[in-house]
């Protein structure tokens, strides 16, 4: 009995320690900055921790019969819920003081991934205590160790530089509109502004390389996502009051391309250019219209009359 018992001790050990391992390699606090640190880390850290040791009880509680701590799991599992409102309520404060927004597109993808980490420290912290249990402490070592890779693994989803050729465009003026290439961007009205838009702008181009990507492009929430990480990244001159120094990103119709305009603080356009490559693509922009027999057969007849 005493050996049993040091085996479930060891098992939930092991899982505790594998879950809060994996919600702290998840944890990132990068350019975006959030979350914010120290604070948040401690917020997120602290949820990691009560998810993985209350998932770590769960598989001795089943060979226990004691079905309580399998309640208390639950319940645990619905609390995570309120996570991603928590999340949500707290960048939309933010929102209010941006002077390039991150928009609503982009912090509902936050607040997703939020929740959706620590349902992820749960299934490791199970799993790994499963492994313990089922087979011995060694078996719950790999099985850590393979869970917490997965985990960081499944951190890495679709950028915009996977789904569209980045490259520089060429920024001009016919009479007070500004284009980069053939896209028409916005109206200048004053002389000194074009002429410091024309001296320190930056303009890039980005070309799908398909309709899944060019649907992606096609998302309002997905533009402002890319300007407001390419503002963060290499800065912005645009002040409180000066919408002429406002990023700016308008589509070809004909082509989907997209122009983007931007006034970082010094100029330099690869720069601009592997900025816009990091940018994540959005869960709500991430639309698949080639998965569907109607999409392929509209972009086979538009590559076929591009041939003729």
């Amino acid at each position: 009995m005493a050996a049993q018992e040091h085996q479930y001790l060891m098992a939930i050990l092991l899982g505790f320690a594998a879950g809060v391992l994996a919600r702290f390699c998840m944890l990132r606090s990068d350019y975006r900055n959030y979350p914010s640190y120290p604070h948040g880390y401690i917020i997120h850290l602290s949820l990691g921790a009560i998810a993985a040791v209350l998932a770590s009880l769960a598989v001795p509680a089943l060979i226990e019969e004691e079905l309580t701590a399998i309640t208390f799991l639950v319940l645990c599992a619905q609390q995570f819920r309120d996570i991603r409102s928590m999340e949500r309520e707290t960048l939309m404060k933010l929102e209010e003081q941006a002077l390039i927004p991150r928009g609503a597109d982009y912090i509902e993808g936050i607040a997703k991934v939020f929740e959706s980490r620590n349902y992820l420290v749960m299934l490791v912290a199970l799993l790994v205590s499963a492994f313990a249990v089922m087979i011995n402490w060694q078996a719950g070592c790999l099985a850590a160790v393979v869970l917490v890779g997965v985990s960081i693994f499944c951190m890495r989803g679709s950028y915009i530089g996977d789904i569209a050729q980045i490259q520089a465009g060429t920024l001009h003026f016919e009479k007070s509109l500004l284009y980069v290439d053939d896209i028409v961007l916005m109206n200048v009205g004053d002389p000194s502004a074009r002429e410091k838009i024309l001296r320190e702008g930056v303009g890039i181009v980005l070309k799908p390389y398909n309709d899944d990507g060019r649907a992606v492009l096609n998302s309002p929430g997905q533009r402002q996502a890319i300007l407001h990480d390419i503002s963060i990244l290499t800065g912005n001159q645009m002040d409180i009051g000066e919408q002429e120094w406002s990023p700016m990103a308008r589509k070809n119709m004909k082509t989907g391309v997209l122009g983007i305009f931007v006034l970082p603080n010094y100029k330099d356009t690869q720069a601009v250019i592997s900025a816009a490559e990091r940018v994540p693509v959005l869960e709500s922009a991430a639309q698949k219209p080639l998965s569907n027999p109607i999409g392929r057969k509209l972009a086979k007849q538009k590559n076929s009359d591009q041939i003729a």
